[in-house]
């Protein structure tokens, strides 16, 4: 290997890549413009979380004069560098395509206007907007000897605003204040039109609030009034083992949150310099710098994307998730998971049968106990209505809630008070560790006794994401698998020690060593002459020991095909060492969420489900579950999701030894294959999976 390229990819700059091809689905025009409109909102979403996060983390680093270099080679200050650098390059080209994008929307007929574009009506419409809803709500804030700078809170809206006393000489500084733009109110505001048009118009809620500043300021003459957003560090900092009272804890910390040290400050190109160098000074913010050219968080554009009427040419068709086939005809649930095991393929599958399965426990005189995880749930979850009802009945229901869930926390801590004051038995995760595992247990007394239903998942107990996640799910009733989930439950609920598990392999003390037995296994096949094979799908891939197993695994000979959607920092294509490496990922209308790992095994196959990407917090920092698959029909089956995927040359991009992602070549007599349209198709590969494969 070349001693100019390091064997792995670092972590953060792998995150970059993966946003760049979310926003390569804004840019890309075979996909239906307001979808694009949406992949813009994303790539701001996505940015926001990694500037809190990330970004805000390698600027503790720097603050501490930690120097250590990353397994990746690079050190806080050098990553800090390139991630400025690679993040505002990224900006500017999201800007060019926002820009784009509203030239395509104009020909369709749907503009977002400026107050002074109007015509004088729509003005007049506006102005009675601004003085019933929005006067009332925004109160201007000024900053002078008596009134100190207020608190500016992350990722919101303002304005920045420098003006004089009318008759005032300009001699002097200007005068300075800040308006909140209030976040209660829709940003994009639609501009009422004419009967007979055909035009649908738009304005942001910051452009009014401008068009009207001088209503907040009488007596003055306005200078200059320039939108500013900042991003503060958004990570919580927990000391759980000195908190007696861990919600508490999170509850303190959630307020302090607040107050994290500023890590990017967002302002319009034309940004007036006197009010620039007051937020600059203030905010005490330097490197972290954005000039934006364009409106600030373009994160409204999926808020627009819904509120434009009719075009449907515009959108995705609309896809109806199936319900299961094999709960058509049998609609107790229990009843069919009792004589065979379920795979539920979500969203081109329905979660309601999630739903029915948990709704059903709570009505059967029969059940005893229901236990699960909540790591995010849903606004409006049936499921805790569910579990509620439960309670109510008198089963004994125990809901373990993950409180730590990143930017659910709040969220989950109004659950969990429900749940409680329901009378179900709430447990709060467990000190030093998240609750990652996705797992749901149904104990019903029969006719032999009692009889335990399984639902295993890749993904949250959340209606709603399921619907725009591609994840797995495994309702089961059998006999091992349910022991092992009674086992989990206790582990994690009581006392117990780490058992021996007979199915299920569980972070953090045993996942990462079975897989790292299970690819050895491999290795010793391929060594031996024997045909050896690994294909593993998941989020993201960055624990240097399970780098190094599957490059010990590529130099024995082992074919690896790895599907990642996000952050890989693996390199393929090493000569000598990854050469027998590859990865995709898969970026399209639905989250690749899946977690699937198959080995070869010698012909005898097997197929693993797990709630774990292969990242140094999931193996050795939460509790997570790698769940075997032993119904060989299900397990064909999931062998045929993950080659839906490996086939895939419409939305696949392959990443290269130089750590750059390309789009899959199509050859020339090559059909179109684009893997989530060919998976819509549910009842044709569930039903004849043979033939498929």
């Amino acid at each position: 290997m070349s001693k100019q390229i390091s064997a792995y990819l670092n972590r953060d700059l792998s995150w970059v890549e993966f946003n760049r091809r979310v926003l390569q689905e804004a840019q890309d025009h075979r996909n239906p413009l307001l979808e694009r409109a949406k992949f813009l909102a994303i790539v701001s979403s996505n940015l926001d979380e990694f500037m809190s996060v990330r970004v805000a983390g390698v600027h503790e680093q720097i603050r501490a004069n930690l120097t250590k270099m990353d397994f990746a080679g690079y050190s806080p200050s050098g990553l800090w560098k390139r991630l400025q650098k690679r993040t505002k390059d990224m900006v500017s080209e999201q800007y060019r395509t926002y820009r784009e994008i509203i030239k395509c929307l104009n020909k369709e007929g749907v503009f977002i206007r400026e107050y002074a574009d109007l015509t004088i009506t729509a003005q007049r419409a506006i102005a009675d907007y601004y003085n019933e809803i929005v006067f009332p709500v925004i109160t201007p804030m000024a900053v002078d000897q008596s009134r100190p700078f207020p608190h500016v809170h992350t990722k919101e809206l303002y304005l920045a605003v420098t003006l004089r006393m009318e008759g005032e000489g300009d001699t002097d500084e200007p005068l300075f204040a800040i308006i909140q733009i209030p976040s209660i109110l829709p940003r994009c505001v639609p501009i009422p039109s004419r009967s007979n048009s055909k035009k649908q118009e738009f304005i942001l809620l910051e452009d009014i609030i401008t068009a009207f500043i001088d209503s907040l300021f009488a007596g003055y003459t306005i200078e200059s009034v320039c939108p500013f957003r900042l991003t503060r560090n958004s990570d919580l900092s927990l000391d759980e083992e000195g908190a007696e009272d861990l919600l508490e804890e999170i509850e303190k910390e959630l307020r302090r949150r607040k107050w994290g040290i500023p890590v990017r400050l967002e302002v319009e190109s034309d940004f007036d310099s006197y009010a620039l160098q007051v937020l600059k000074e203030e905010l005490e913010i330097e490197e972290g710098l954005y000039m934006i050219d364009g409106p600030l968080d373009l994160s409204f554009m999926m808020k627009l994307s819904g509120m434009v009427k009719g075009h449907d040419q515009l959108r995705y068709k609309k896809f109806e998730p199936t319900y299961p086939l094999e709960f058509e005809e049998e609609k107790d649930i229990m009843s069919v998971i009792a004589q065979r095991d379920v795979l539920l393929h979500h969203p081109y599958e329905s979660f309601e049968p999630v739903n029915d399965f948990v709704w059903q426990a709570a009505k059967d005189p029969d059940v005893l106990a229901i236990k699960m995880t909540m790591y995010r749930v849903s606004g409006q979850s049936s499921l805790v209505k569910a579990l509620e009802y439960a309670a109510a009945a008198g089963k004994q229901v125990t809901v373990i809630v993950e409180l730590k869930a990143r930017f659910d926390e709040e969220n989950n801590i109004a659950w969990a008070k429900r749940l409680e004051k329901a009378g179900c038995h709430v447990v709060y995760g467990l000190v030093g560790l998240k609750i990652h595992a996705k797992l749901l247990l149904v104990v019903r007394r029969e006719k032999y006794g009692l009889k335990r239903y399984v639902h295993v998942g890749t993904g949250n107990y959340n209606e709603n994401t399921a619907k725009l996640y591609t994840d797995i799910g495994l309702m089961t009733s059998n006999d091992v698998i349910g022991s092992d989930t009674s086992a989990l439950f206790n582990e994690v609920t009581g006392y117990s020690v780490p058992r021996d598990w007979e199915a299920f392999a569980v972070a953090p003390t045993g996942l990462k060593t079975r897989l790292l037995k299970l690819i050895d296994r491999e290795i010793e096949h391929a060594r031996a002459g024997k045909v050896a094979k690994i294909i593993a799908k998941m989020n993201s891939l960055s624990n240097q020991e399970m780098i190094d197993k599957l490059y010990e695994a590529s130099m024995a000979g082992v074919s690896i095909e790895l599907i990642i959607r996000g952050v890989c920092c693996l390199r393929p294509g090493i000569p000598g060492i990854s050469d027998n490496i590859s990865v995709i990922s898969i970026v399209d209308r639905y989250l690749e969420h899946s977690r699937i790992v198959y080995f070869y095994n010698d012909s005898k196959e097997e197929v693993y489900l797990s709630s774990a990407d292969w990242m140094t917090r999931n193996l050795e920092k939460r509790v997570e579950l790698l769940c075997p698959v032993f119904d060989s029909e299900l397990k064909n089956l999931l062998i045929v999701m993950l080659q839906l995927n490996l086939a895939d040359n419409v939305k696949a991009r392959v990443l290269k030894v130089n750590g750059q992602y390309e789009r899959v070549t199509l050859e020339e007599e090559a059909m179109p294959y684009r893997s989530q349209f060919e998976a819509q198709l549910v009842e044709r590969w569930k039903g004849s999976k043979e033939s498929v494969r």
